[in-house]
């Protein structure tokens, strides 16, 4: 198969004033069209600093990022990006017509009646059917997101970027979402990055495990994961992989059987400084 995304040998250095970080260092990783990659690593260790130099958003600093053979230099359809944050979506718009804006801008489709076509269909795939008229105020975050999704998937990009898309969500509706996420996934083969802080959620939903350092961000190692779909933490191989990501994560177990503390700070889910990449 080919090469969806190839990244050489990235770094990637913030400056203000006289402040100088390193957030990606050296980063190399090629990704086959239609993989489903989890990319998970402590806060601040630059997984969304690497989305964001994928999407275009941020220059690397050295080294370059291609898809399909081509160089990234700025954003463009055929890399799109869900993020945490439910307010992605368009508040005076409604569901509908969030999709159909993004079909209109990026001329996917031509003419309205194509694109409220063509985002109800995506509505469908996303399981929003009877919801198309709804504005995002009378959403659950839960179909926020499925929105979102939706909208980034109707421009047909060869990348669907993710970065954290189910952290803001409670624990029932997340686990939803993964399996509605891996449904459309599997009809669509789109090429995932997925961003996790999540153990569990990197091991169900990636085919492969990008385990990232502290700051700077470098790959510490790839793990390929041989569970089948459905993933569950059920799965025989299930408890080797996550005792390898908690291994190569730092993260210790504390005196509770099962319950996990990290060692330090930095691996807690806090929110950042400007300046760090998280």
């Amino acid at each position: 198969m080919e090469h969806a995304l190839i990244i050489s040998k990235l770094t990637k250095r913030f400056s203000i004033q006289e402040r100088s970080l390193i957030a990606l260092q050296d980063i190399d990783l090629s990704v086959v069209e239609g993989e489903f990659i989890t990319i998970i690593g402590p806060s601040g260790c630059g997984k969304s600093t690497l989305l964001r130099c994928i999407a275009g958003f941020e220059p690397p600093t050295t080294g370059f990022v291609q898809v399909e053979g081509q160089e990234v230099d700025s954003p463009g359809i055929d890399r799109m990006m869900v993020f945490q944050g439910l307010d992605q979506l368009f508040p005076w718009l409604s569901a509908l017509e969030n999709i159909a804006f993004a079909l209109r801008v990026t001329r996917t489709a031509r003419g309205a009646a194509k694109s409220r076509a063509l985002a109800r269909d995506y509505i469908n795939l996303v399981g929003l059917r009877g919801y198309e008229d709804f504005y995002p105020h009378q959403l659950s975050g839960g179909m926020k997101q499925r929105v979102a999704i939706a909208r980034a998937l109707s421009v047909q990009p060869k990348i669907l970027l993710m970065d954290e898309p189910f952290g803001s969500l409670d624990a029932f509706t997340r686990k939803a979402l993964q399996e509605e996420l891996t449904s459309i996934w599997q009809k669509t083969r789109v090429t995932v990055l997925f961003v996790t802080h999540n153990i569990e959620e990197a091991i169900v939903q990636g085919d492969r495990i990008i385990a990232m350092s502290p700051q700077p961000g470098r790959i510490l190692s790839v793990i390929d994961n041989p569970i089948l779909r459905p993933r569950t933490p059920d799965s025989p191989e299930f408890p080797e992989i996550w005792e390898a990501l908690h291994r190569l994560l730092g993260i210790q177990k504390g005196p509770a059987a099962g319950v996990l503390r990290p060692p330090q700070r930095a691996f807690e889910e806090i929110e950042t400084p400007h300046l760090v990449a998280t």
